[in-house]
């Protein structure tokens, strides 16, 4: 169920960047970000890296876009609870 979750979550933060409208920079960090969770989730590996560049993100996104933040915040909380 959480794997679903966090794929869900990341579908809701690209439909919400969208509609906030990124920069080219923005919406590569994203789609990396992306490409690095799907791993994470598919094979198990350790998120502790991905956590932390996740929360990099967050940060970013509480200044430039206040709205999509909740979304990364709801994808490292799951990431964390999944116990990867």
């Amino acid at each position: 169920m959480s794997k679903e979750r966090v794929r869900e979550l990341l579908g809701q933060l690209r439909d919400e960047l969208r509609k906030t409208g990124v920069d080219a920079e923005l919406d590569k960090m994203i789609d990396e970000l992306d490409d690095e969770v799907n791993a994470v989730v598919d094979t198990g590996a350790d998120v502790t890296d991905l956590v932390d560049r996740a929360k990099g993100f967050e940060a970013d996104f509480a200044s430039r876009h206040p709205a999509v933040e909740r979304f990364m915040r709801e994808v490292i909380d799951t990431l964390v609870r999944m116990g990867i």
